[in-house]
């Protein structure tokens, strides 16, 4: 069994709080791991048997520089996400995607640059007249960046956001704001090979002032997930996987819910490339993750 490299940057890894556990995991199941810089040009990527992304998150600022490196990883080594993969999750459209599959999809409109932003907004609430608020987010980013929540009554100052969005190359997504969240938070399950291992409850991020809450440990607490919560999480980690035409499951990836007015739980949106894995909040998570990583390296494909 070779070495095990798990990507990171220099900006993001203070922030990723899996990689501690993840690594005394991979000594505990004899798996060998470096910590590696995506971004570090003198990083040979061929000595490696395979890469694992944990926690690149500079890619939303560099997402042609990031891809491109994608590609020539996958050419010296194995990318445990491969890059059709890769390049399906860190696009929120795949939420049509996943509806059209016929998972629970928190309702998703996708406006395109170049369409006039506030057309596409009283369209927006048109279709959906209950709604007392919408988010409009930019379907290339993370960690809530350029995400913004909108009364409904607030339609230019909205359609003045996304056309700031088309204008910087992003297709905007607007979506309801489901009130459940509120009250209940939302509900990230973990799967790791496609198996559920643990979920978190994250309190809402977004605020009526305008305030855009980073989702830190502070808003996070440890849940068992219902089951039919799992069967929405395992429902849209198949979809993705066909999607993309992989014949194994995800090494990792976690599901995103809201209950709806009906109570039915809907994917608010998946993290399958570089996903936090609230590994802290699953007991013995990081090491069922690394024996599914060791398992990936001493078996073929990926």
């Amino acid at each position: 069994m070779g070495t095990l490299a798990l990507v990171t940057d220099a900006v993001s890894l203070p922030l990723d709080h899996d990689m501690p556990p993840l690594l005394a995991a991979c000594d505990t199941v004899g798996l060998a791991a470096e910590v590696c810089h995506w971004d570090d040009g003198a990083v040979d990527w061929s000595r490696f048997e395979a890469v694992l992304f944990r926690s690149p998150w500079t890619w939303a600022d560099r997402r042609a520089e990031f891809l491109d490196f994608c590609d020539r990883v996958s050419r010296v080594t194995r990318l445990l996400t491969p890059p059709p993969l890769v390049r399906w999750a860190l696009d929120k459209r795949y939420l049509a995607e996943l509806a059209a599959a016929g998972v629970p999809v928190v309702p998703t409109t996708i406006v395109e640059p170049g369409a006039a932003a506030l057309p596409a907004v009283r369209d927006f609430l048109a279709t959906h007249p209950r709604a007392a608020g919408f988010v409009v987010k930019p379907n290339d980013a993370c960690y809530s960046k350029n995400v913004r929540r909108f009364a409904a009554s607030e339609g230019e100052e909205a359609a003045r956001h996304i056309g700031w969005l088309l204008a910087d190359g992003s297709h905007a997504v607007l979506q309801p704001y489901v009130e459940s969240v509120d009250r209940h938070g939302e509900t990230d399950l973990t799967f790791f090979d496609g198996v559920y291992s643990h979920a978190i409850r994250k309190g809402a991020m977004l605020l009526p002032d305008g305030t855009v809450h980073v989702p830190t440990l502070d808003f996070r607490t440890a849940r068992a997930a219902d089951e039919d919560e799992r069967a929405v999480g395992a429902a849209a980690l198949a979809a993705a996987a066909a999607a993309v035409g992989l014949d194994r499951p995800l090494v990792c990836g976690r599901v995103d819910l809201l209950r709806g007015p009906d109570g039915t739980p809907m994917v608010l949106e998946m993290e399958l490339c570089e996903p936090s894995l609230n590994l802290d909040f699953g007991p013995d998570s990081a090491l069922r993750l690394a024996e599914v990583l060791a398992d990936r390296l001493t078996s073929p494909g990926a």
